[in-house]
């Protein structure tokens, strides 16, 4: 295979990288590949904890194609003994460990998930028991004494939760061990992974050289931000976009998104340019683009990519229908509710805090100020139910909108 100039591998894949050890490394590797005619051999490593991937997996994925375009092998790691200990990165408690079935039966999905953006044909799908269930006692002792106790306490959520007297599990200490242990299975060259991840990859560095092996280059991407702008998407904060979602709710949640946060998302998630972004950033400063105009293409792009074009044309067509036509806007909250009969419309109201008070849902409505599924209301008596599969918008006075999903 014949590979691109390595100055110019590297000006591509430094888009998006937060910390990189190091450039240099990087570029001396690409030059021996290319001299020698080999492909890189790119990790990058996934824990099995909950069966499902969301946007905020797929900065590190995105990543890893644009390696596999420039020729290189990718490995998608899939950390099924990893996962039985469980990564502290970020904890504050012990995490608890899951069985040998939860982790199998989460781990299902992962590969028909990332073949959704890689290429099956140039991916190498691992799993770290491979090497770890040949491992004997006496090889796990010899790799614990490859760092010390004192090394481990400089990681911020340790040295915090000693001080802070919390309880720390001596299997804890394992876990950036036996990842690191990965990289010198794998013989890595580039290992990827999200910015919390730094201490674990660079684990993988130490241990490669203290096998005598070269030291792979360190490269770790963005965490990104979930639909609320703040916290980092996650199905915990229920504040994410979900691989396998249908293609109506992708669209939806896209178009959720805050219209300072959407440049971010086009950088972290899309192949477009950093020049076309910027461009699209000054059209729609200039007020020659409407931003909402920027978050259909999104929207549309992100739906084509895990789906189809057609299904993002549909899913357009419906949000158009629902929202665009009636002037709604796309940033409302959502309520997802239950079933439920004969609910009260002024106690309704009040509980989507649309309203202070009972009494003053009562005085908007008597007031033509309340619309429900498009119909404006007139009785604050009236009684209403929701049903399994509905989804409607509450309008409360000229501002305050609610979309609602039953369950």
């Amino acid at each position: 295979m014949s590979f691109l100039d390595p100055n110019e591998q590297l000006k591509e894949l430094k888009r998006g990288i937060v910390d990189f050890i190091s450039e240099k490394d990087l570029l001396t590797k690409l030059e021996k590949s290319k001299k020698e005619n080999k492909p890189l051999v790119i990790k990058a490593g996934f824990d099995p904890t909950r069966p499902d991937l969301h946007l905020g997996h797929t900065v590190l994925i995105n990543k890893m194609r644009q390696f596999q375009k420039l020729g290189h092998k990718v490995v998608f790691l899939i950390g099924d003994f990893t996962a039985m200990i469980g990564d502290p990165t970020g904890k504050n408690e012990t995490r608890p460990a899951l069985s040998k079935g939860d982790v199998k039966e989460n781990a299902k999905t992962y590969a028909e998930q990332v073949f959704k953006i890689l290429d099956p044909e140039l991916t190498d799908v691992v799993y770290n028991t491979e090497w770890f269930d040949k491992f004997k006692p006496e090889d796990f002792i010899k790799l614990t004494s490859k760092y010390t106790v004192a090394r481990m306490l400089e990681r911020d959520d340790f040295e915090k939760r000693y001080k802070e007297q919390a309880a720390i599990g001596i299997h804890e200490f394992l876990y950036p061990l036996i990842q690191g242990y990965d990289s010198v299975a794998l013989k890595a060259d580039v290992e990827l992974g999200g910015t919390d991840q730094l201490f674990n990859i660079l684990m993988g560095r130490s241990l490669q050289k203290s096998h005598g092996m070269g030291q792979q280059v360190v490269m770790t991407v963005p965490l990104l931000e979930g639909l609320d702008g703040v916290q980092k998407m996650s199905k915990s904060y229920d504040n994410y976009i979900g691989v396998t979602e249908n293609p109506k709710d992708m669209f939806g949640k896209s178009m959720r998104v805050s219209d300072e946060l959407m440049y971010r998302y086009y950088d972290l998630l899309t192949d477009i340019s950093t020049d076309d972004i910027e461009q699209m950033k000054a059209d729609v400063s200039s007020g020659k683009k409407h931003p909402r105009d920027a978050k259909v293409e999104l929207g549309k792009y992100l739906v084509t990519r895990f789906h189809s074009k057609e299904a993002a044309d549909n899913a357009y067509e419906e949000f158009k229908r629902i929202f665009v036509k009636k002037g709604i806007p796309d940033d409302m909250p959502v309520h997802e509710l239950d079933p439920a009969t004969d609910l009260g419309v002024c106690a309704f109201l009040t509980s989507l805090a649309m309203t202070k008070s009972n009494g003053e849902a009562r005085r908007l409505i008597q007031g033509g100020g309340v619309q429900i599924k498009g119909e404006k209301l007139s009785d604050p008596q009236l009684k209403i139910s929701l049903n399994s599969g509905d989804e409607f918008i509450v309008k409360v006075g000229k501002k305050k909108f609610s979309k609602i999903k039953v369950n």
